[in-house]
């Protein structure tokens, strides 16, 4: 396994419960989910594979509720842009592509969680494949319902492109084939919400 950066201070703060999601968190993005084991999630932190089973009844309830938490800060930025633009349906939509354009650079080498764990978990009956499912669809709906109320032409082909882009970016940002990804991308997006 790759090393990590530790967070003691902070891990030793948590309560147990967050402490697990915490390490889980550290330990997926950076290593993959089918590489790291329960064992190693609770030695990250500092508890025992008892604690962790007993807030967690399986690894995969482990990993669907790290990715609840991921989904909820995402779905956080739909609100945030809302209630920054009130009634500019164009304004939101580019505070969301600068969201994900902020995000760019502290993508980790293995990228995206979600699209990560999609092809980690190819069962879609997997609760955590679940989890990304659902989100990914409020998240589409939501984009669908501010490229309509913004009067944009076609606002379902606009939400495909609008989704293309936010995900290739940081499909480019990991794997390095495009610089000035971040840039590059919000360029685009103020292209398209002005045709």
């Amino acid at each position: 396994m790759a090393e990590t950066v530790r967070r003691p201070s902070r891990v030793a703060k948590l309560p147990p419960r967050e402490r697990i999601l915490d390490a889980a968190e550290e330990l997926f993005q950076s290593e993959g989910i089918m590489r790291v084991s329960v064992q190693a999630i609770a030695d990250r932190a500092s508890t025992t594979k008892m604690a962790v089973y007993r807030h967690f009844e399986t690894k995969d309830e482990l990993v669907a509720e790290w990715l609840r938490i991921l989904a909820a800060d995402y779905q956080a930025a739909f609100d945030r842009v809302a209630t920054d633009h009130p009634g500019r349906p164009k304004a939101q939509i580019f505070g969301l592509a600068q969201f994900i354009a902020a995000g760019l650079p502290g993508i980790s080498y293995r990228g995206c969680p979600f699209i990560n764990s999609l092809a980690e978990l190819p069962d879609r009956s997997h609760p955590a494949r679940q989890v990304i499912e659902k989100h990914k669809a409020l998240q589409a709906g939501r984009m669908l319902a501010l490229c309509t109320e913004a009067g944009l032409p076609d606002p379902e082909q606009v939400t495909a492109e609008i989704t293309f882009l936010l995900e290739g970016a940081q499909v480019s940002m990991q794997n390095g084939s495009i610089d000035q990804v971040a840039d590059r991308l919000m360029r685009i997006i103020g292209a398209l919400l002005e045709r």
